[in-house]
This record gives structure tokens, C-alpha cells and sequence, in this order.
């Protein structure tokens, strides 16, 4: 494919950056400056460009009989060590995660799955590492979220991708031995916006040491962990002669002088969620504890975030599988108007999302990890973000789905079923849990906002110094030129149908939906440069646009995980997993994946988008009292956020 490079220094974006603010521009050049734009472009990104690259992950990867055998090992180990210590409502009542646990965990080596065996590791893969946050997941929302914060976003994955030799041996050993680790980032003012971060490090005269000071909100494990990852500003840098905004992430050992756990939160769910308020008063850094370098502290948490969003997908199937069991047994036993629940079509509509969604997304979270085995530096950021979005949402359904079907027995907590005799099936508790999943590590509207960038990204470098503004006319003209000519290369092919790719499928049932997936993918490349046109830089605006967009490209994701994972298992060889139900199972999940295409394709042109905007500004200029008239507000739930 034809690209067209930016030039150094210079942000590749439709956005027109005259008619920003300055913390909106700062905000936008740090986020843009921390990417990674060279990679090749992978299976999903080619799917917003018209691409059906079918070879990059045909057919559905299977992991090797050692790979297979390694992971056994560990899981087992570890299933034994839930069902025998494991009490997740009693966890759930106490808030606390008995030391005994944790102490087990370490004995396994629960802490240090993915970490290489030289330094005190397991060493498995990151399918493996998938498989057991799928067991974990089943189990035990809190033991799950312990494990994947220390592990995927805590200091091991940040280590092994960006840390020296001196870093991996100093840490990693004690981090894989059960030493508890995290990850700062969030501040009270700062979520998604790293431009407003105020923690911030200074350099001491002799150049040995940073002194850090600020204050970290929901650092996960941060209240039991001994060593975490901070991100914080250090002084600007002047790049092309402008000055630049500079984080900087650092390894910083909780025992160190002038660091305090300020409050440990408490939330709906994960009641034994170890998340609290960091303080760090003039904490002396070693230079040595730098991650990457210095200023490349967004890309070390940009890059971690990506592979760590596959460990939460993963632990989304094993909830659902669960939910899945509990509703299936539930369906069959429980018997209203002379026949089981389960024969009522309103109840069979449930079983069936239910289960053709937990194949789906195990299809996906396994499809992307097998790209992490492949390259522990690949590319995964749109797969990964693809597989977070779509499984939180589809788990967070069927939880509630579950419950539903459930009845009172759903809603009711496990302690009191039991105390009147029935089985203490904890949905309540898992309903409680699972609502974390789509704001952890990413809310579901950031990351439609995170893939919708990276799906322009493409057009973003043929054309965006042609739409900047603050570029001289003679330059933009110029570019203009060089974009037309590929888009008249590129737009044509748009219209061709693309299905020849998937002509040597053998399963005439996932050939029909490839097929369909081929030519939608081309549609949405032409849906998408059609709203560029439409709307220009102020396409960014467009958010709830860009979100269809996204969604479209993640039910065809998932289309394609599911088909290729189908004739996988259609074809194996062996008999525990080939199944002569596969086609119809496929067929039922593609038909209902692409009636929700077809809806979005629809709402990109009929929709309530802009009337629903003014209604909500007038909201907010309180232009409607009697909304919030004639109840009674609770003390101290005054809605003011910033009572000091």
C-alpha cells in the first residue's frame, strides 16, 4: 500500500489544532508523540482499510502438544489450589484475601506466569497466561483482578518489554516469587487526559536522582504491593525547537521514604480489591529506576496497557462460562407451566446469545494471544482493544442475563441461599464484580475513542497536512495532490467484492460469512471515508459516528474469530473437540452478528445523534428543573464534586 510519511515533530491528525486549547493541543501531541505509527498494519487494522488479509491468521492457531502440556501442568495445579483454599463469598464478606492464598499462589507461581525462567518465572505463554485468567475468572473476581494487575499492567509485563538487564534481574526475581506489584497512572483531575498529570519528578543537581511528588487515585494492588510503576512529568524537552511535555515512567519500591497509602477504596464489587491513594513526598528516585528512558514513560504505559487488556477478556469468558453452566442447568431443572424454562422461547433466546457470545470472545481473546506467542513485541494494540470492548459488554449481558434467568434466586446473595437450604450460587456477587470490566483499563467509550485513531490512523498519514490548517497553503496544497493520488488508486478498490480470499474454506458455512465479513469490511472503508469527507477535522467530534465504526469492525472481528476457530475444531482430529453441532452454533452467532451490522450501517444515517446532543447541553445549563424535582436527596450526595 502507498503511504505518505509525516514529517518528524509534525502530529499526523485530521484534528485542526488552531481551535484547540492549550491543554487540549499538549493533551494531543503527548498521546500522538508516545504511539508507536511504524508497525506493519495487522489483520484488524486492515479491516477499517478495505483489507480482508484472511493468510495473517488462517488457519485459527493451535497451540503446540509442549506449549499445551506446560500450561496443563499449571492449571491444574492451580485448580486444585482454588477449589480446596479458595472461598470467593467469603472473600467477598471480609474484604481480605487470606495471606494463606496469596502465599499459595506465589508457591505455583501465580506471580510470574509470562516471566521468563532466568529470572524466577514460569515462563508460559501468553495463551497460557490467557488460560488461567480464564480459570481465575471463573472462580474468584478478586483473585483475578490481584493476579492480572500485578502481572499485566503491574511492573513484570513493563519489565520484560522495556527494562534494562540490571532492572530484570534486581526485580523481576522477587516480583515472580510473589512479591506484589502495581501500576500508577490515574490521578484525581487526570484520567484519559496524560497532559494534565501533576505528579511529577525533578532532577537533583548531580543527576543521580529524581525527586518525585504527587498523588496516584485507584492504584490497584497499591496498598499491598511492594514495588510499582509511577508515571510522572519531568521537566520539558525542546524537540525541533518547540518545548515538549515529557512523562516519564519509574520502578519505585514502596518502602522508600515519603510514600504514603493515603485511604484504601472501597467499591460495589471486588470487595478485596487492594486499590487505594498513593502519596509520594519528595521520594528520591535512582536514574537507574527509569523505564525506557526518559519522556518515553507514556509509550511504556500505552504499550503495557495493550497486551495487559487481553488478560481481561479472558477472565470475561471464564465469568461466562460460569454464568453460562449456572443458567443451563437452571434452565433445565426449574419448571414453569408444565416444562422446563429452558423449552420457553423467551428463556432459549437468553441460553443462546449466552452461549454463542462466550464462544465468540474465547475466540478472539485466543486468536489475539496466539500474536503475542508469535512476537512478544507485536503489535496487538487494536486486537487487544478490539477483544476488551467486545467481551466486557457481552459478559456484563450475560451476568445480568444470567440473573435474570435465575429469578430471585439471581438476585439473592449466596450466604442467605444457603442458609435456607438451596445451593449458594453467587450471581448477585458476580453481577457485582463484572461491573468493573468495562471501565477497568480502558471504559468502553475510550476505547471506542483509543480504536477509532487507530483506524484513521491510515488516512491520517496520506492526509493530514492537507486538512491542518496551520500549515502554509503551497504545503498543503502539495499534500493534497499526493492524497489524491492515492485515493484514486485506493477508492476503486472499495468497490470490489473481495470475497476470492476465502474460496479454499472447506466449511461452507464459515466460506458464506467470510464472505459477507470480505465485503462488509470494504463497505465500512467507504462508510468511513465518506463521513472524512462529510466531515473533516471536525470529524473527531463525532463520537457517537466513530463508535459505530468501531463497532462494526468488532462484530466483523469477531465473525472472523469465530469462523476460523469453527473450522478449527470442524476438522480436528481430536474427538473431544470436533463437534457435527459446529455449523449451525456458527451460523446462529454470524446471522445474529451481522443483523447488528446491518443495524449500525443503518444508524450511520438515521439516528436522533444531533437532536440528543442539544437535549443533553440544555440538561446541563439545568434548562429542565422538573427532572430534578419531588424527590428526596440523601445528605452529602449533593452532586458537588469538588466540596473542598
Amino acid at each position: 500500500m502507498n503511504t505518505i510519511q509525516i514529517p518528524p515533530g509534525e502530529t499526523p491528525s485530521l484534528i485542526d489544532t488552531s481551535k484547540m486549547s492549550t491543554g487540549q493541543r499538549a493533551a494531543m501531541e503527548l498521546t500522538e508523540a508516545a504511539r508507536e505509527p511504524d508497525h506493519a498494519r495487522t489483520f484488524a487494522g486492515g479491516m477499517f482499510m478495505g483489507e480482508f488479509n484472511l493468510s495473517t491468521v488462517h488457519p485459527f492457531p493451535v497451540q503446540s502438544v509442549e506449549d499445551r502440556d506446560q500450561g496443563d501442568a499449571f492449571i491444574k495445579q492451580l485448580e486444585v489450589l482454588l477449589r480446596e483454599k479458595v472461598d470467593p463469598d467469603e472473600i467477598d464478606r471480609t474484604g481480605e484475601i487470606p495471606q494463606p492464598v496469596i502465599d499459595g499462589l506465589a508457591r505455583l507461581g501465580a506471580f510470574g506466569i509470562k516471566v521468563p525462567t532466568e529470572y524466577g518465572g514460569l515462563g508460559l505463554s501468553q495463551t497460557n497466561y490467557c488460560r488461567a485468567a480464564i480459570l481465575l475468572g471463573s472462580w474468584c473476581g478478586n483473585l483475578t483482578a490481584l493476579i492480572s494487575a500485578h502481572q499485566s499492567i503491574g511492573v513484570p509485563q513493563p519489565l520484560i518489554l522495556f527494562g534494562t538487564e540490571s532492572q530484570k534481574h534486581k526485580y523481576l526475581p522477587r516480583v515472580a516469587g510473589g512479591e506484589i506489584s502495581a501500576f500508577a497512572l490515574t490521578e484525581v483531575n487526570v484520567g484519559s487526559d496524560p497532559a494534565a498529570m501533576a505528579t511529577h519528578a525533578e532532577p537533583t543537581p548531580d543527576g543521580k536522582y529524581f525527586i518525585l511528588n504527587g498523588e496516584k487515585l485507584w492504584c490497584t494492588n497499591g496498598t499491598k504491593a511492594g514495588v510499582i510503576v509511577v508515571m510522572a512529568k519531568t521537566p520539558p524537552k525542546a524537540v525541533n525547537g518547540k518545548s515538549k511535555e515529557q512523562i516519564t515512567a519509574f520502578i519505585v519500591e514502596m518502602d522508600w521514604p515519603g510514600i504514603e497509602v493515603l485511604h484504601r477504596c472501597h467499591f460495589m464489587g471486588l470487595k478485596a480489591l487492594y486499590n487505594g491513594v498513593i502519596h509520594f513526598t519528595d521520594v528520591r528516585v535512582p536514574v537507574e529506576n527509569i523505564l525506557l528512558a526518559e519522556g518515553k514513560g507514556l509509550r511504556v504505559a500505552l504499550t503495557t496497557l495493550d497486551t495487559g487488556r487481553l488478560t481481561l477478556p479472558a477472565a470475561c469468558v471464564g465469568a461466562a462460562k460460569s454464568c453460562l453452566k449456572i443458567s443451563r442447568a437452571w434452565a433445565n431443572e426449574r419448571k414453569q407451566w408444565g416444562a422446563p424454562i429452558g423449552k420457553h422461547a423467551a428463556i432459549a433466546d437468553k441460553l443462546a446469545r449466552m452461549a454463542a457470545n462466550v464462544f465468540a470472545m474465547e475466540s478472539m481473546t485466543l486468536l489475539a494471544a496466539s500474536r503475542v506467542d508469535r512476537d512478544k513485541h507485536a503489535d496487538v494494540r487494536l486486537e487487544a482493544a478490539l477483544c476488551k470492548l467486545w467481551a466486557t459488554e457481552a459478559t456484563w449481558r450475560i451476568v445480568n442475563d444470567a440473573v435474570q434467568i435465575r429469578g430471585g434466586r439471581g438476585y439473592e446473595t449466596a450466604a442467605s441461599l444457603k442458609a435456607r437450604g438451596e445451593p449458594g450460587i453467587a450471581l448477585e456477587r458476580m453481577l457485582r464484580d463484572c461491573r468493573i470490566n468495562t471501565i477497568f483499563e480502558g471504559s468502553s467509550e475510550i476505547m471506542r475513542l483509543f480504536i477509532a485513531r487507530e483506524m484513521l490512523d491510515p488516512h491520517l498519514k496520506v492526509s493530514a497536512a492537507a486538512l491542518n490548517s496551520q500549515l502554509p497553503w503551497a504545503r498543503r496544497l502539495g499534500a493534497a495532490a499526493k492524497a489524491g493520488l492515492f485515493y484514486s488508486s485506493w477508492y476503486p478498490k472499495q468497490w470490489l467484492p473481495g470475497v476470492f480470499q476465502v474460496s479454499s474454506f472447506k466449511f461452507q458455512v464459515c466460506r458464506s460469512h467470510l464472505r459477507y465479513v470480505a465485503r462488509t469490511n470494504r463497505r465500512l472503508a467507504r462508510a468511513i471515508f465518506h463521513a472524512m469527507l462529510r466531515h473533516g477535522p471536525k470529524l473527531e467530534r463525532e463520537q457517537i459516528l466513530l463508535g459505530r465504526f468501531v463497532d462494526i469492525g468488532a462484530e466483523l472481528f469477531a465473525m472472523t474469530a469465530v469462523c476460523l476457530r469453527g473450522e478449527q475444531l470442524q476438522h480436528s482430529k481430536d474427538p473431544t473437540t470436533g463437534d457435527h453441532n459446529l455449523p449451525g452454533f456458527i451460523d446462529y452467532f454470524c446471522s445474529s452478528a451481522r443483523l447488528r451490522i446491518e443495524q449500525h450501517f443503518h444508524d450511520l444515517h438515521h439516528n436522533t445523534d444531533p437532536a440528543g446532543y442539544r437535549l443533553a447541553q440544555k440538561l446541563l445549563a439545568d434548562k429542565f428543573a422538573v427532572l430534578e424535582s419531588g424527590f428526596v436527596q440523601a445528605e452529602g450526595n449533593d452532586c458537588n464534586l469538588n466540596p473542598t
